[in-house]
């Protein structure tokens, strides 16, 4: 898997919503854990959510859990990043990445985006 781009991204207001794409080349995509990250301004890189190959399994970070969902369209080679309830605090850049493993730690991934920014007003 060579290529990750992610789209999507945009200004919103506080308490919308936002779907995340992120268009990965290769063909075996499914063999592949997919993850979410963000970063703010002088912020460290942050874990969003996480997906198994197959999508059987995901994992959330707190502060994105009931607001969030990660999904995969294996047939499609494409990750989502569906983005409800937006608030200010979720304003970053937001990448996806890959790894060989179902794993929360960026270092775990393998290849990334290049980033799509959200930015959520107030």
């Amino acid at each position: 898997q060579a290529q990750l781009v992610e789209s999507g991204g945009g200004l919103v207001q506080a308490g919308g919503s936002l779907r995340l794409s992120c268009a990965a080349s290769g063909r075996t995509f499914s063999s592949y854990a997919m993850g979410w990250f963000r970063q703010a301004p002088e912020k460290e890189r942050e874990f969003v959510a996480a997906i198994s190959g197959k999508g059987r399994s995901t994992y959330y970070a707190d502060s994105v859990k009931g607001r969030f969902a990660i999904s995969r369209d294996n047939a499609n080679n494409t990750v989502y990043l569906q983005m409800n309830s937006l608030k200010p605090e979720d304003t970053a850049v937001y990448y996806c990445a890959s790894s060989t493993v179902f794993a929360l730690g960026a270092s775990s991934y393998d290849y990334w985006g290049q980033g799509t920014q959200v930015t959520v007003s107030s």
